[in-house]
């Protein structure tokens, strides 16, 4: 990426005419400002360097796009960690059924699944997409946004916007400005972070990208015939604990049944990802993260310990704990995997690892492979509209914030709500001064 000075001594490039609503990144959170804006009767122009817009959500609706959450709203906004406080008002104004009631606007019909998550009925991504464009491009009596593909924007030159295109060097002057280009995760579609060092040469506070809903490595490593034997298999109806650190601390930070996945450097999947916060903060204070796995959590204590400590005669241990347990598969494995010889021998030792089986994580997957980042723009740096105090008339949304929250169509619905709360930040200032 060139540097300010470099920019400065390109040579003249195509220039446009002030545009009265420019919006960069072409995600959710860009195309909602898109739409409201839009909505609101401004002419909205929308830049994202990739050779098409959404492709972040496409490939997050690969599997079935959940769009939300049916859980009470109290609840729902609990489960943002970082930012919690700070997205309560936007969220409050565009929330999880607001959600559902924009999806079938666009004609696309929800429901709720068994884990009270909220897709389409046709549960892809594209349909949602299609249409959605299809209203920001064609819907009568509104101004049609305009998308500039391939541009991607580098920084500044005297106060313009310069963008790297195919064509070569382009330079746009905005009235104001939405950036919703992303966190840090799948840099492929787009999202790469690279913003971080061109907002903070301009005094905006910018938290690291750490990534977030993504995997974490045990801290010494599988071993050899159990990486190879077990990795990419799944671990079903586990209730996993996150221990705190810190002795004066609550001992348990996190606690919920689910499931998960071994990898072949330790686990992920949907308990590691609700954790991943918690996680990362021990992580960040002790440099590592300690958990308990529940292998059998509808069997009690009593119950593991009896049928363990019952004689098996002749039999393995690895029979007697299928045939009076069901104990088997990756289960059975991790017992193995984490007990020395001694401790398969006793008895009590078994039981209690069965019902607390020990892991200690050592470090998070790298961001590129995270599913989503925390970190991003500091709420301090911005007004309660939205609007960088460093930058007067250029607002932020999407995961760009410092904000983080766990799949479940959380993260959606936040990069949703901020898009929203953004552009309407963009109709104040503009109204303000005097420019709409």
């Amino acid at each position: 990426m060139p540097h300010s000075n470099q920019l400065r001594s390109m040579p003249p490039v195509i220039s446009s005419a002030a545009m009265s609503a420019a919006i960069i990144g072409g995600g959710p959170s860009g195309l909602m400002a898109a739409e409201v804006l839009s909505a609101l009767g401004y002419a909205v122009d929308v830049f994202d360097g990739m050779p098409s817009v959404g492709r972040k959500f496409l490939l997050a609706g690969r599997g079935g796009l959940n769009l939300t959450h049916a859980e009470p709203f109290d609840v729902f906004v609990s489960r943002y960690s970082a930012g919690s406080a700070e997205l309560l008002p936007i969220l409050e104004a565009f929330d999880n059924h607001a959600v559902r009631d924009w999806a079938e606007g666009l004609g696309q019909a929800t429901f709720v699944g068994t884990s009270r998550r909220v897709f389409p009925v046709g549960m892809k991504a594209s349909p949602l997409l299609r249409a959605w464009l299809r209203r920001l491009q064609q819907n009568p009596g509104r101004p049609p946004v305009r998308f500039h593909l391939r541009h991607r924007w580098i920084g500044w030159r005297d106060g313009q916007w310069v963008f790297q295109t195919p064509e070569g060097m382009r330079v746009y002057q905005f009235n104001s400005t939405v950036l919703a280009l992303g966190g840090g995760s799948w840099p492929r579609l787009g999202s790469d972070g690279v913003w971080g060092p061109l907002l903070r040469d301009r005094g905006v506070a910018v938290s690291s990208l750490q990534p977030s809903n993504c995997g974490f490595d045990v801290a010494r490593g599988w071993s050899t015939h159990f990486r190879d034997r077990f990795a990419g298999l799944p671990l079903k109806s586990v209730v996993l604990k996150v221990l705190s650190g810190s002795p004066s601390g609550e001992p348990v930070l996190f606690s919920r049944k689910g499931e998960c996945m071994i990898t072949t450097t330790g686990l992920e999947g949907s308990l590691i990802y609700a954790s991943s916060a918690i996680l990362r903060s021990e992580l960040e204070r002790f440099g590592h993260a300690d958990v308990l796995l529940d292998l059998l959590p509808d069997h009690s204590s009593d119950r593991v310990l009896h049928e363990v400590a019952t004689p098996r005669g002749s039999r393995s241990l690895t029979t007697h704990l299928k045939s009076r347990l069901g104990l088997d598969g990756v289960k059975l494995g991790l017992l193995y995997e984490t007990l020395d010889s001694a401790g398969l021998r006793d008895f009590s030792v078994i039981a209690k690892a069965i019902k607390a089986l020990p892991l200690r994580l050592g470090s998070p997957r790298p961001l590129a492979e995270a599913i989503s980042s925390a970190g991003g723009v500091r709420w301090e740096s911005i007004d309660e509209r939205g609007m960088l105090h460093a930058l007067p008339g250029v607002f932020c949304a999407g995961e760009m914030l410092d904000w983080d929250a766990p799949t479940g169509g959380y993260l959606l619905t936040a990069c949703l709500a901020t898009g929203r709360w953004a552009a309407h930040g963009v109709h104040q200032y503009l109204e303000k001064e005097g420019q709409c």
